[in-house]
């Protein structure tokens, strides 16, 4: 079976494995983990930024930020497709209890002046607007990247209002797979930054959550109290220090490899729209009920995920193989 349902089903191979199984650990609660620590002082010195936390998810490293740079009745602006808003369970609410202010950008992606308009006056009646956080890439809008400037400018309007700025980087290797920027030139932008190993870069877990060491050392209180302590978590950290050292390179071929699927479902009368492919994630519209084409991808091998009213998923990732593409293309020719 083909599975194109996410980058997340990834599985570690031998040499990740051996990392894993190599690692020196210790009680991270304790700060005594060398492993951890050493992925925490590999994250933040590669952005640039001033200390780093490993969490258990995506999820964790998000909903801790929010926490720490929100309080209790303020408001995070943020795309109305966006992963806190969309895929966190309402934590942003149920963690933090802060509201959001929905914008209606470009796929997910926003501008400077969108945000400026979002801000809340200094009025009683309305919440105090605390954080900015944009997702990049963006999982809903299709694997879309933001432009580093149209990002540099809303990084200065919210250091001229006074106000957090925080990246969800679930994929930012897959964006600067194909911008060509590095870490650290995001690092300045930012006041958080939260970076997925799990996605495309093929760890069985992990996130780190990067920012100063002051906004760092009220994270890991965060962290204990939703119970993020994770003990000896070396061995999942060795994973994500292979992946940062071994993985980054090769998200193009992934990319590469999602764009020649959109050109093949381009072809077919069953399909009514391809949205642009940009990095690993491809999302199409079908002339059928999305549940029965999952089924007939699934008689065909591929697994994939409903993402709308006849919308359909792919996610490319590195157990995705040349094979596998060859494959799916030639199945993707005998749906009817």
């Amino acid at each position: 079976m083909i599975d194109l349902r996410s980058d997340t089903v990834t599985k570690p191979g031998k040499e990740m494995l051996e990392a894993m199984i190599k690692a020196e650990v210790g009680d991270d609660v304790f700060r005594e983990d060398p492993t951890i620590n050493r992925l925490e002082k590999m994250g933040s010195e590669l952005f640039g930024m001033e200390d780093a936390l490993f969490c258990a998810s995506g999820t964790m490293t998000n909903q801790i930020a929010i926490n720490v740079h929100t309080k209790p009745g303020d408001e995070v602006i943020c795309d109305k497709l966006a992963h806190i808003y969309y895929y966190e369970g309402g934590g942003i609410s149920k963690n933090s209890g802060a509201s959001v202010a929905l914008l209606s950008g470009d796929r997910g992606r926003f501008t400077a002046a969108d945000v400026e308009a979002a801000i809340c006056p200094d009025d009683i009646h309305r919440p105090v607007t605390s954080l900015v956080a944009v997702e990049n890439t963006v999982n809903k809008g299709g694997g879309a990247y933001w432009d580093y400037n149209e990002l540099q400018k809303i990084s200065i309007l919210c250091r001229e209002k006074n106000i957090p700025f925080h990246m969800d980087g679930a994929r930012f290797f897959n964006a600067i797979t194909e911008t060509g920027e590095t870490p650290e030139k995001y690092g300045k932008l930012f006041d958080s930054i939260s970076i997925c190993l799990s996605k495309g870069l093929g760890a069985p877990v992990g996130s780190l959550l990067l920012g100063s060491t002051d906004f760092i050392k009220r994270a890991r209180r965060v962290r204990k109290v939703f119970g993020g302590g994770m003990r000896q978590a070396g061995f999942l950290a060795a994973a994500g220090i292979y992946a940062l050292d071994n993985n980054i390179k090769r998200l193009g071929e992934d990319h590469r490899r999602a764009r020649e699927i959109g050109k093949v479902l381009n072809r077919h009368p069953y399909v009514e729209e391809v949205i642009p492919v940009e990095t690993n994630i491809l999302i199409f519209k079908v002339s059928m009920n999305e549940k029965d084409f999952l089924l007939k991808l699934k008689d065909k091998g591929i697994l994939a995920t409903a993402f709308g009213p006849k919308t359909i998923r792919f996610v490319t990732h590195l157990d995705f193989t040349e094979e596998m593409l060859n494959r799916t293309e030639e199945m993707l020719k005998n749906i009817k």
